[in-house]
């Protein structure tokens, strides 16, 4: 089984940083994915605030599920790097990440991920930009 198999079957106990943070798994599609995250105290920086990194963490997951079901079985992703606008600041309530990929070539993909917050106006948060290796997995 693939791991895009595992997170169809299993959800968030698939992955044991999508348990650890909360994190569920509303839609996968080839290119694109939504991921949802309750925001808990636990997560915040020192001063009230989300940590950012967790923004960044959800939205690299979004791209990477978007990615996944574009792969050949015998293809696996890595991340060469990314980069994150942080646009606003949250200290609760549900957020919402939307992975996009841009372009998959044969040996680098390019996304983009959003996350926003889960309010009726789907107020934006950050924006992150990433290229992802494709890997052969034999």
């Amino acid at each position: 089984m693939t791991y895009l198999d595992n997170i169809r079957k299993d959800g968030k106990y698939a992955n044991p940083f999508f348990c650890l943070a909360g994190i569920e798994v509303v839609h996968t599609e080839e290119g694109r994915a939504i991921l949802k995250m309750i925001v808990r105290p636990d997560m915040h920086n020192g001063v009230g605030w989300l940590q950012g990194g967790m923004l960044v963490a959800l939205a690299d997951e979004a791209m990477a599920l978007a990615l996944y079901p574009m792969l050949a079985e015998t293809e696996g992703i890595a991340t060469i790097s990314e980069s994150t606008s942080f646009i606003k600041g949250i200290r609760d309530g549900v957020i919402i990440a939307e992975g996009r990929v841009i372009r998959k070539g044969r040996r680098v993909a390019f996304c983009e991920g959003e996350v926003r917050m889960g309010n009726a106006e789907k107020t934006i948060l950050s924006r992150t930009t990433a290229s992802f290796a494709v890997t052969s997995l034999i």
